[in-house]
């Protein structure tokens, strides 16, 4: 699990076996130890992943397995290529020009690169929480309801519920149930990135994609965030890129360190922070570089 080479060998395990077709029985995901990594089904299942700006390679031949029902971290310094690896996942960078992705990223088994794939029905599944909240300028309760609206063909009082209960699962409900009418660009930062994850889990996605989610947070709205995250494992598969190395090492299961584009090392948290294989890693999360 430390470093490439395990990693395609775990990938190739894990494929083989049938874990991500669900073709075997491993029980509760959530009751299997951390370090029995390849019991525990794979969500995501990344080989060989390439990706270009143009003619500019930034991502080399990165492997890696996203846990079901886990949070990965993903750390390292400015540039490294962690936001662009976890927007290949919902394949969001086909909304700019001249960025293209090669390898393979298997989501529940299939290819999400393939040409076949159908977006709409993948950015559904795959969710998306960005650095800076993206509140859109209409109602707290319309927020929320816009993507029920554009998936789905249910009754207004099936919207209303989903709301409700999207908005209690992002832990915001008790302190907007008053003013659903209220614009959603009038809440404070924290409140506006709750109000982003629960219009993401409102369209009931199996996975969470958070890019920075707390950087331009206070240390009062970071904290709701993390023990929004951690309460959001147990139904969501997570994939977390953060600068705070503190945080990675309170609310993930597994880290990743990524620099100049490759994945130096993969482990279980306690195992990358407290005893890294690699001196690269070891450098990064004591401050020799970054």
């Amino acid at each position: 699990m430390n470093n490439g080479s395990v990693d395609r060998k775990m990938t190739q395990t894990s494929t083989n076996s049938g874990v991500l077709t669900r073709r075997i029985d491993l029980g509760r995901s959530s009751d299997i130890p951390l370090d029995d990594f390849d019991r525990i089904p794979s969500k995501i299942v990344v080989n060989k992943l390439n990706f270009f700006y143009g003619n500019h390679q930034v991502l080399h031949d990165n492997d890696i397995e996203i846990k079901q029902n886990r949070v990965t971290a993903i750390i390292g310094p400015s540039g490294c290529g962690k936001s662009t690896h976890i927007r290949v996942f919902n394949r969001i960078y086909e909304l700019y020009r001249d960025q293209k992705a090669d390898g393979s990223v298997l989501i529940d088994g299939e290819n999400i690169l393939s040409p076949s794939t159908d977006l709409l029905k993948l950015r559904k599944k795959v969710g998306m929480i960005f650095q800076k909240p993206t509140t859109f300028p209409m109602s707290i309760f319309e927020n929320v309801a816009y993507g029920l609206k554009l998936h789905y063909k249910i009754s207004k009082g099936e919207i209303s519920d989903r709301v409700e209960t999207a908005l209690k699962s992002a832990a915001l409900w008790d302190e907007v149930k008053n003013q659903m009418n209220k614009s959603g660009l009038a809440l404070s930062g924290g409140q506006k990135q709750r109000l982003c994850i629960a219009r993401a889990i409102a369209t009931e996605p199996e996975v969470i994609l958070m890019d920075e989610p707390c950087s331009a947070l206070d240390p009062g709205a970071t904290s709701k965030i993390e023990e929004l995250i951690m309460i959001l494992r147990n139904k969501y598969t997570i994939a977390l890129v953060t600068h705070n190395m503190q945080q990675a090492a309170r609310v993930s299961d597994y880290t990743a360190f990524f620099y100049k584009g490759e994945i130096v090392e993969f482990d279980r948290t306690k195992q990358l922070f407290t005893k890294p294989s690699m001196k690269q890693t070891e450098d990064y999360i004591t401050g020799k570089f970054g």
